[in-house]
């Protein structure tokens, strides 16, 4: 059994690390809003596939008290990105391998110190939400999609065992770089609208025909930028567009009315993951000379409405009447 430190412990960090810890892993949790509620009652999981709860948790306010581990597994927002070296460093040992497991583009650079060998990403595929401190509500799905930075095999299959010895579905893709470019065909549409909504959940982008057709060019766009990407990199992989498009509209017509995280953080009045999840992909495929005119009008409004939640952008006050 492994010694795994969950570094970021939101409602994905919470539900993937409980499925370990479940199994028998030592899994140490680094908490803040749950932490005096899982010390004192510990974790709940309630789940389609079955409710469970962990009356014995260990969860810790500083990562110093959670030491060296086999497996920091890293699911901060992606706007700490910043705090990761201060967070996740105290629990490296000489052989602690590192799985990033976050949206977006430019996501492992953050963890470039540790050195490209142990640095791993994730992409999880999961309806999920935080109830209240302490419970964590999985509503649907949960497939994750994994790569090595150095696209090692070996190293693919010991994460792989990992994962799936805490009954996780787990997909090693053909490459890092595949895995991050096909979990943006979903992330970027939705989460993008959803902001550019106002702040409206996935069953609205769907039954809009408006709102699907975008989402749908977007898709498409994020497919040529990540063909192209793969491209330049000397893979043989493509993204293969009807497919990707089919599927992610199939599992959004049957997610329900899903509240994606970027919306969540939006009326909540939160940062946004602008940067990583729209910014960089953009940024990149305008250097492969890909065109992305429906990316690059979310990217503009979703933009907006962080800086406006940042209070750096004014805006107009109502009128008095």
């Amino acid at each position: 059994m492994a010694r795994i430190g969950v570094i970021g412990a939101g409602a994905v960090g919470c539900y993937y690390g409980a499925l370990l810890s479940r199994a028998g892993h030592d899994v140490r949790f680094l908490m803040r809003r749950d932490l005096d509620a899982v010390r004192a009652r510990g974790l709940r999981v309630e789940s389609p596939l079955g409710n469970f709860a962990l009356p014995d948790v260990a969860a810790f306010a500083t990562p110093g008290e959670i030491g060296a581990c086999d497996w920091v597994v890293c699911s901060l927002k992606t706007t700490a990105l910043a705090e990761a070296r201060r967070l996740v460093e105290p629990c490296l040992g000489p052989a602690t391998r590192i799985v990033a497991l976050m949206n977006g583009l430019g996501v492992e650079e953050a963890f470039a110190w540790a050195g490209p060998g142990r640095v791993f990403g994730a992409m999880a595929f999961v309806c999920i939400n935080r109830g209240e401190p302490g419970v964590v509500r999985h509503l649907e799905y949960g497939r994750v999609n994994i790569g090595h930075v150095l696209d090692d095999p070996g190293e693919c299959e010991a994460l792989r065992a990992l994962f799936a010895s805490g009954g996780i579905d787990v997909v090693v893709a053909p490459n890092l770089r595949y895995a991050r470019w096909e979990k943006l065909c979903w992330n970027i549409p939705f989460n993008g609208l959803s902001v550019a909504g106002g702040g409206i959940g996935t069953k609205a982008i769907v039954t809009d025909p408006w709102l699907r057709a975008t989402a749908g060019q977007a898709m498409r766009e994020v497919v040529a930028a990540g063909n192209a990407e793969l491209a330049a990199l000397g893979s043989a992989a493509r993204l293969d567009e009807p497919e990707i498009v089919d599927r992610m509209f199939m599992l959004t017509d049957t997610m329900g009315d899903y509240n994606t995280s970027m919306a969540i953080d939006y009326v909540s009045g939160r940062p946004l993951e602008v940067e990583t999840i729209l910014g960089n992909p953009l940024r990149r495929a305008q250097e492969l000379g890909v065109a992305m005119p429906a990316v690059q009008a979310l990217y503009a409004v979703v933009r907006a409405a962080d800086a406006r939640v940042r209070g750096t952008m004014p805006t107009i006050a109502p009128e008095r009447v």
